[in-house]
Order: structure tokens, then sequence, then C-alpha cells
């Protein structure tokens, strides 16, 4: 992602000020944040917090997209208020994703009023990626489950018991990213789908959030940014 991101950068004229990973020294990092108009941060779920905090700390608004963290997101929301900084975090960057949230939103909230249909999820992505269920994955099934009350709790399996939203993950090949919904009774079923071709769509969404929120203060997510 950073890589991909890096290039679309320097092709819309965009200054890239520093490039940091874990091999950076942090003293270099805290040196050169105060220079960068925006912090954009895909890094590993150990080290998310502890790089929104640097730039919080800079005053540096920053955008973020690593999953697998948000045990420390309130924590995080908080610092953002102590220190009247910008913090954007997303589980998925994709505009189209995004929308494909909305459509979730609306299609679990008609079938909360139809029992007759149980559930299931399904997400693949290339064999590098660290967590299963990915973050797009959990936030689809969080909506669902605001949304229709006979669900308590996702589980990381195939099948699933009674009060139980299944999702299925699959590790495998170069696979940006592809997640499904489907809804399935004795009659027919009904599926939604998302399917990413590369990593380009994630990468522009982070570039448009991190041009949005320069000049903003408080938390957001994409659909702050989105309108909806």
């Amino acid at each position: 992602m950073g890589r991909a991101i890096e290039q679309l950068a320097l092709q819309a004229g965009d200054e890239i000020v520093l490039r940091a990973d874990s091999a950076t020294d942090r003293e270099v990092v805290k040196g050169w944040l105060p220079s960068a108009g925006v912090a954009i941060e895909f890094s590993r779920p150990k080290s998310a917090f502890e790089n929104i905090r640097l730039c919080l700390e800079a005053g540096v608004p920053v955008v973020c997209g690593t999953t697998a963290w948000l045990g420390r997101l309130e924590e995080a929301k908080r610092l953002c208020e102590e220190k009247k900084g910008a913090l954007l975090y997303a589980s998925n960057f994709s505009i189209g994703v995004n929308l494909f949230f909305a459509l979730n939103r609306y299609l679990a909230g008609l079938m909360a009023g139809q029992p007759q249909y149980e559930v299931r999820m399904e997400e693949a992505h290339h064999i590098q990626k660290l967590d299963a269920p990915s973050g797009t994955a959990i936030s689809l099934a969080e909506d669902i489950l605001k949304r229709i009350p006979k669900l308590k709790k996702w589980v990381n399996q195939e099948g699933g018991g009674a009060g139980e939203l299944p999702i299925l993950s699959r590790r495998e090949g170069q696979v940006p990213g592809t997640h499904e919904v489907q809804f399935h009774s004795a009659v027919d079923t009904i599926t939604i789908r998302h399917e990413a071709h590369s990593r380009e769509g994630f990468a522009r969404g982070a570039l448009e959030a991190a041009r949005w929120i320069v000049g903003k203060q408080g938390y957001f997510e994409m659909k702050d940014m989105l309108g909806f």
C-alpha cells in the first residue's frame, strides 16, 4: 500500500517529506513530522497506535488504514481530542468499498424483518495479509449485527450456530480483496459482492482522505468525507 500511495502521490505532484518503516529511527520521524501537512499510516497492528500518537503530538493530521489494532481506537480518539488534532480511520479507503458498506447497511436493515433468511460472509485476500477476518469484513459484519437483532456476534468459521454470523476467510495468491455477503433462504439467495482489481482504489481513496482532512479537527471516518 505504501508504494502504491507514493506512486500516485508523486504523479499528482505531491511532495513526500518522509517515508518511515520499522527500521526508521523514531527520532528521525519526530524530526521530520512537523514539516508534513498530513500523514498516511499503513503499517502493522502493533505499530499503528504509536504512529498515530507521534503524528497527533506533532500536530500533523493523520489518516490510518491499518487494521487489527482497534482495541486502542478509543484511546486514539481521546488523544485526538486532547491534542486538538485530526484522525481519520478506515478499514478500507476504496470509494467502491465504502459504497458497498452503505449498500450492506441498507440490505441488512431490510432483512431484519425477514427471519427466513440466514446470512453468511466470505472474504479473500493475498497470502501476505496478517489478520483474518479482514478489517473490511469486520466492518461489514458489525453493520449487519447492528441491524439484525437475532444475530449476536460474528465468528470466523464456516457454519455458525444460533445468533452467530459466520465469516469464511481465505488467503490465496495476490488477491487484492474480495468480500461477499449472502442471504440464503429455502427459496432463493441474495448476494452482494465487491471485488477489488488492484490496490489502486485503496491508494486513491487514502490520498483523497488525506487531502480532505487537512485543516479539520476531530475524529472522522470515510462516511464523513463521502457524505453518507
